[in-house]
């Protein structure tokens, strides 16, 4: 009896998790998307998240927030390959920007990107503190937890990130001046 009692709750959490994931797997590839700047990665990423949270699917549906939860396996699958791999450098083309706004959205398109282009040349962390910081609207406090750091190093990360993205900017800015005159 006990037996039977537990297989049903076994295919109960199991239907449980199917529903859940089909209604947010979509969102967690988006996340996880902006935060690799790769559809690949973004998949694996995703892809080892929900192998984990099926396997501990009781534990992940009491969670408070489930889906910060799975988000949270995300960023920690994404950091696992980084690590494991050490990829600090991928060299990208320049950003191509256009004067001439296209009236079907290729304008945006391109721009969206250039700056996608500009945020892969940032190193993962701070690519990963930027993404949560501008694009989950994280505050600095749930930055340093997810990525494992203190709160500072997190402030850090965004700070030297922006920084870095300013300074390419201006130098493309310039070298577009000094090509135009």
């Amino acid at each position: 009896m006990e037996a039977a009692l537990a297989a049903a709750e076994a295919r109960s959490g199991q239907l449980e998790f199917e529903a859940w994931v089909a209604e947010k797997a979509d969102a967690l590839l988006r996340f996880a998307y902006v935060l690799t700047g790769d559809t690949n990665l973004a998949e694996d990423a995703v892809q080892d998240a929900l192998t984990t949270a099926c396997a501990r699917w009781g534990r992940v549906s009491r969670a408070d927030d489930p889906e910060a939860y799975v988000k949270r396996m995300v960023v920690n699958a994404h950091i696992s390959w980084w690590r494991r791999f050490r990829r600090r450098e991928a060299p990208v083309d320049d950003p191509v920007r256009t004067a001439n706004a296209v009236p079907d959205g290729t304008a945006a398109r391109a721009e969206s990107a250039a700056v996608w282009a500009l945020c892969a040349t940032l190193p993962d962390k701070q690519r990963a503190a930027v993404v949560l910081r501008f694009y989950e609207e994280l505050s600095y406090a749930e930055i340093a937890q997810l990525l494992h750091c203190a709160e500072a190093t997190a402030r850090s990360h965004v700070h030297r990130a922006l920084a870095a993205l300013k300074t390419t900017l201006v130098a493309d800015e310039s070298t577009k001046g000094a090509e135009d005159a």
